[in-house]
């Protein structure tokens, strides 16, 4: 990086605060989901994004937003909880569950008469219609702390997320005790599903931080890109494949896991900046050596085609996918790490510019686990100093645990949690 002091670049920039500006609940708002796509990645997998108006059925063993193929717009927005005592936040679950159930499913709100205030916001006309809406609800570990009596029910892997090496957090962008995952085909449909649940919801909850989100279109097929150039979420599993799912993103009662988790799984989000002007100045094949992939294909250095086995097997010396290629180190491929893969659906954001004038824009890095220590904690210390952290600061996020579905009308979020 000649001429370029990109350790001075972050300092200044972490110091001024470089998090994208979190918007207050009132600015935000809910909507209704659309049928899967076909996936394009083979058999299928999260990070293919979905197209149409339809509806994805709201009621099931698990929550919409999770094997949904990734809608084009997202708000994640992490809440700390206000409600008074247990009842409350049984009322504030069910709240919850009910403007998601109508503003995924979509309709006409009822005429509350002259003088009342009007049912919804209206931005999305007098007819709410389905645009590929999911509202997926997750309770970060501060939940069960002395306040409502859940200590007992806690998810047993659930805890608040450590700082890891070339991680700079800042806490007020962190945790939660409730995170919403709101994702849908446009913007104004996410808006107005944060909307009407901040509205239904007030005085019991409060928004902790916010990051809105974006994914890309396919360039020019395969995986979306992320604002590095390359595309990102290659190597998921195939969500199609229910056995594998079972064993990398589902929970299990059992043991030291409470009975009521079985159909949740653990919700690793993570901000991370990506410093964009130094990144554009590297040349390409240094940055195709980080990544251990083509950026123009997606091909591993090593093959011709995104989905091509890289075959490390062949490469054994690392001379041509690096060991320390970022590919390599998040997934080696072999049979003791088969089990520490996980769920990607991340999210890109653009926040405009920080204080200092500089583009602060990167990933809203998601994950679906089974088990956060065996898969996301591992894989992200095997991940310590690679040299991708020179372009990439850590700033945000937290764990969560993302409930199992309502499995009917009468049915809501929470529940069996709270039983």
């Amino acid at each position: 990086m000649t001429g370029i002091d990109r350790r001075g670049f972050l300092g200044a920039a972490l110091g001024a605060g470089v998090a994208a500006p979190l918007a207050a609940a009132a600015g935000a708002t809910l909507t209704a989901g659309s049928p899967a796509a076909a996936a394009s990645s083979p058999g299928g997998t999260a990070a293919s994004t979905v197209e149409g108006s339809g509806a994805f059925p709201f009621h099931g063993v698990h929550q919409q937003g999770i094997l949904t193929p990734a809608q084009r717009a997202s708000a994640f927005v992490a809440l700390d909880v206000t409600a008074a005592n247990r009842a409350e936040l049984a009322d504030l679950f069910r709240t919850i569950t009910a403007r998601a159930r109508f503003a995924t499913t979509g309709g006409t709100p009822p005429d509350p008469g002259l003088t009342a205030p009007p049912r919804d916001s209206g931005i999305l006309g007098g007819t709410v219609q389905p645009d590929g809406l999911t509202v997926t609800l997750s309770v970060g570990a501060s939940l069960f702390d002395h306040r409502f009596g859940l200590a007992a029910a806690k998810p047993a892997r659930l805890r608040t997320m450590e700082d890891f090496p070339n991680d700079a957090l800042r806490r007020e962008v962190c945790d939660g005790d409730l995170l919403l995952q709101v994702c849908a085909n446009d913007q104004d449909a996410v808006t107005y599903a944060v909307r009407e649940i901040a509205r239904a919801t007030r005085g019991a909850m409060q928004v902790r931080w916010r990051q809105d989100g974006f994914v890309s279109p396919p360039r020019p097929s395969g995986t979306p890109r992320n604002l590095m150039g390359f595309k990102d979420g290659t190597g998921n599993p195939a969500v199609t494949d229910a056995a594998l799912m079972a064993s990398l993103v589902w929970a299990k009662a059992g043991g030291a896991e409470p009975a009521w988790v079985s159909g949740g799984s653990y919700h690793v989000v993570r901000l991370i900046r990506m410093l964009v002007e130094f990144w554009d100045r590297v040349n390409l094949h240094e940055q195709e050596n980080m990544i251990g992939r083509r950026r123009d294909s997606g091909a591993p250095l090593t093959a011709s085609h995104e989905f091509d086995d890289p075959h490390y097997e062949n490469d054994a010396t690392g001379d041509v996918i690096q060991f320390d290629a970022h590919m390599r180190l998040a997934n080696p491929r072999t049979a003791e790490t088969a089990d520490q893969r996980m769920l990607r659906r991340a999210y890109n954001y653009d926040a405009g510019l920080d204080t200092n004038g500089n583009l602060d824009m990167g990933l809203i890095f998601t994950a679906f686990n089974q088990d956060i220590e065996r898969q996301f904690v591992t894989v992200q210390k095997r991940l310590a100093d690679e040299p991708l952290v020179d372009y990439i600061s850590p700033f945000g996020g937290g764990y969560y645990f993302a409930l199992p579905g309502a499995r009917d009308s009468s049915d809501w979020l929470g529940r069996s949690m709270l039983a």
